[in-house]
């Protein structure tokens, strides 16, 4: 998450320091929390939150049992990583679902935080998860905010319910009853934003919210504006009564501060982050995870959770027998990068392995999507046959492919040795499998 990344880097420089050290005392830890605490600050977090944070750490990590320990090191970043998890709310908080449906969720924030695209988000990930929800447009102030929900509903096949300008509460209470008419077991309703905090749009809610009674009240807050968002947050919750937050943007270039703050200030969880502008883009948020990457452990479990759910599984263990029967041809590779990219952007699926914060800063290793683009491109101008047997493809195959695929004769030339050392490195791979010493795994296809 680039929201996180500078805040990520700071953090861990300082606590690397104690690990070049082989006994800790209580003045190194107090230097290297004084370089965290300014690097929480820096990243706009809430400066009661830090001061908290930092006095929890401190208390813990100058223990008897810390200081005295064989790695204390260690010790303290696993302090740090329990207090840094303890602030982002402990473990993933779920929706309830009401007894008896329709479970209604509203939806609030300011203008300008996605809340329209979040709603339709969530419902996309309801559905994957066998509900049937209906999405309730009474934004009615916003210019083409109707239109957008109408939009985003189409594309996902969910019924959105709208009533042109009338009163959003009329319209939400239309909804739910609607819904259970008609079988709906979730409701949510995109309300109005504004551009700041006012008694008006307070009164709106408070009203909408007693007459639908909503099983939840989820403010939708963007992780890039930092205490603007934290202070909105407050407002919201002392006005209204929140059960959750829903973090956008977390994928933003931005400082971080909302993301760390909002949990200690509003005393409510995070209950979900937006990861992307795909309808797909939203996630579960684990601040045990959360807390892994900050300090540069990586968060592999997320990137497994992904893979399994966007990735063919029926494709894998294709490609896995012809691998083991060493028929691995430059189609399948085609195929394995379409399913690869599939979970996003190669940096952020390499962020989550621990220690690449490290890694990408070794000169010569760098993360280029455009090379991808560059190697599909190369073999789609092939023909069948060549993508079968690519030792076919003399000089002048060559120049036809490279001028079909707008690359170079030496971009051509640099794919065709990777692909064949590649196919001499999984070839000793499939042998091993087969004598029973190793298991074959290729990438995000391991099984």
């Amino acid at each position: 998450m680039k929201v996180l990344e500078n805040l990520a880097e700071r953090i861990q420089g300082a606590l690397r320091k104690l690990g070049s050290k082989g006994r800790l005392t209580e003045n190194d830890v107090k230097e290297a929390l004084r370089e965290v605490r300014l690097a929480l600050l820096e990243a706009d977090v809430n400066f009661r939150v830090v001061k908290d944070f930092i006095e929890k750490v401190r208390q813990a990590a100058v223990g008897q049992e810390v200081l005295a320990s064989l790695t204390p090191a260690q010790q303290v970043v696993k302090v740090v990583h329990e207090q840094l998890t303890a602030l982002l709310g402990g473990g993933a908080s779920r929706l309830t679902f009401a007894a008896e449906p329709p479970s209604v969720f509203a939806l609030v924030g300011l203008q300008g935080a996605g809340k329209t695209t979040t709603a339709a988000k969530l419902a996309h990930l309801l559905v994957k998860q066998g509900k049937r929800p209906l999405l309730v447009a009474a934004d009615v102030y916003r210019p083409a905010a109707v239109k957008q929900l109408e939009v985003l509903g189409a594309k996902l096949k969910v019924p959105v319910f709208s009533q042109g300008e009338r009163d959003p509460v009329l319209i939400a209470r239309a909804a739910v009853e609607k819904a259970r008419r008609e079988g709906f077991d979730v409701v949510l309703i995109d309300t109005a934003g504004r551009l700041h905090i006012d008694d008006e749009m307070m009164a709106e809610l408070e009203r909408l919210k007693a007459e639908v009674k909503p099983q939840e009240t989820l403010l939708v807050v963007d992780a890039m504006t930092g205490q603007d968002a934290v202070t909105a947050a407050g407002a919201f919750q002392e006005k209204l009564g929140l059960d959750g937050v829903i973090l956008t943007k977390l994928d933003g270039d931005a400082r971080g501060g909302a993301a760390l703050s909002v949990r200690a200030v509003t005393g409510v969880p995070i209950k979900f982050a937006g990861t992307g502008e795909g309808i797909d883009g939203l996630e579960v948020f684990h601040p045990e995870r959360l807390a892994s990457r900050i300090l540069g452990m990586g968060d592999v479990l997320s990137l497994i959770e992904k893979a399994q759910e966007t990735l063919n599984e029926e494709t894998a263990k294709k490609l896995e027998q012809k691998l083991r029967r060493e028929e691995f041809t430059l189609e399948d590779f085609r195929t394995q990068l379409k399913e690869v990219r599939k979970l996003g952007p190669l940096d952020q699926l390499l962020a989550h392995l621990p220690g690449w914060s490290q890694v990408k800063k070794v000169p010569g290793i760098e993360v280029d999507e455009k090379e991808l683009t560059r190697v599909e491109a190369i073999i789609s101008s092939m023909t069948v046959e060549e993508r079968v047997h690519p030792e076919i493809i003399d000089g002048s195959r060559r120049r036809r492919i490279a001028r079909g695929s707008g690359t170079t004769i030496q971009d051509v030339n640099r794919l065709l040795k990777q692909f064949n050392d590649m196919k001499k490195v999984l070839k000793q791979f499939g042998r091993l499998g087969k004598k029973g010493k190793t298991s074959l795994t290729l990438g995000p296809f391991a099984r």
